[in-house]
């Protein structure tokens, strides 16, 4: 299921950034980098899963650093981008939007069952997660720049990715942190 989630959000990332530059939208290329972190997560993931609890929660405390490093990223963009003041291309944003939510939903079903596993799985189960809500954020960012015809709601949306990066890589970080005492102290 990891090597499907994998290829699926390594993928997922190329056509976002061509996407996200060609459509000049920042909840795009926001979500793209979220995918190259995913791919990236899952891959570390499926290196560490047959080594120790203490290897794992150091590999979740890694994947959290990189969510917070990833919302950190995003929300510097978004406040250059009041500042560039370009309008997005709300089609591209809603078409992407739409295939990379139809994957998500599938890797998010594969990985349903992980969602209360050690912080590993749980951070790879969090990713996927709000993979799925930036999609859907994604798409209402489009319908908001077709009609108000600003690029306001791509900001928006982008600082909200930001902000759901930040709370879940330290939600997964505290947890790492838990298991990584634990695995000291026994």
């Amino acid at each position: 299921m990891l090597w499907i989630a994998l290829v699926v959000n390594a993928a997922l990332f190329g056509v976002e950034v061509v996407a996200g530059f060609s459509a000049g939208s920042v909840s795009l290329l926001a979500d793209a980098i979220d995918f190259f972190g995913d791919a990236a997560n899952y891959a570390l993931t499926l290196v560490v899963l047959p080594l120790g609890a203490r290897w794992r929660a150091r590999a979740a405390w890694l994947k959290a650093a990189s969510m917070l490093l990833f919302g950190t990223a995003v929300a510097g963009r978004a406040l250059w981008g009041i500042f560039a003041g370009a309008v997005p291309q709300a089609l591209v944003m809603g078409a992407v939007g739409l295939a990379a939510l139809a994957a998500n939903v599938g890797v998010a079903l594969l990985l349903y069952r992980f969602r209360e596993g050690d912080a590993n799985m749980r951070g790879v189960w969090l990713c996927t997660r709000n993979d799925a809500l930036g999609n859907v954020a994604v798409m209402l960012a489009a319908l908001g720049v077709f009609g108000t015809g600003t690029a306001w709601p791509d900001l928006a949306v982008a600082a909200v990715m930001a902000v759901l990066a930040i709370t879940a890589g330290a939600s997964v970080m505290r947890q790492a942190r838990r298991e990584l005492a634990v695995s000291a102290a026994g």
